[in-house]
């Protein structure tokens, strides 16, 4: 199980390698893994899987239906790219060419890891991606969590 946490300003070098915060690799090291995957990410950023995650995550998604157009789409989709990665001595992974490009990642990185997942992301497209948080999100943030604290006392009384 993974507790993943934290935000990191990263470079990449001119041959896409990218060295991982050593706080997050002792994060990962303690969970036993240093093997990844990584693949595209829904806002034009990257997620970077640890092994056993990517290995969940396929399993959920070969359940889907690949006669049903939209599901078949969300499978070649989500395996566009997939890439198996591993730490070099140097603690660094090789970005694929193609991925960076599809991520707009020139050399500055924002690496942002939670629960089981790893985001990277162009710093700038982070950064755009935070200055479009809702005005609203304390009150979203109520209502997400009303509605699932509603959901679980409804599950309590079946």
């Amino acid at each position: 199980m993974y507790h993943l946490k934290g935000e990191y300003e990263c470079k990449a070098d001119a041959k896409g390698r990218l060295r991982l915060p050593s706080s997050l690799i002792k994060q990962l090291d303690e969970a036993g893994t240093l093997n990844f995957t990584i693949n595209r990410g829904f806002e034009q950023h990257l997620m970077l899987y640890p092994s056993d995650v990517w290995d969940k995550k396929t399993k959920e998604i070969n359940k889907l239906n690949l006669y049903n157009s939209k599901e078949r789409a969300v499978v070649r989709y989500f395996y566009r790219g997939a890439t198996e990665l591993t730490l070099d001595k140097a603690d660094r992974i090789l970005l694929p060419k193609s991925l960076m490009e599809y991520a707009g990642i020139d050399k500055e990185v924002v690496v942002f890891a939670y629960n089981e997942v790893i985001e990277v992301w162009s710093k700038e497209k982070y950064e755009q991606m935070l200055d479009q948080e809702p005005k609203e999100f304390g009150e979203i943030t109520e209502n997400i969590f009303n509605s699932n604290q509603s959901e679980q006392s409804q599950d309590g009384l079946s």
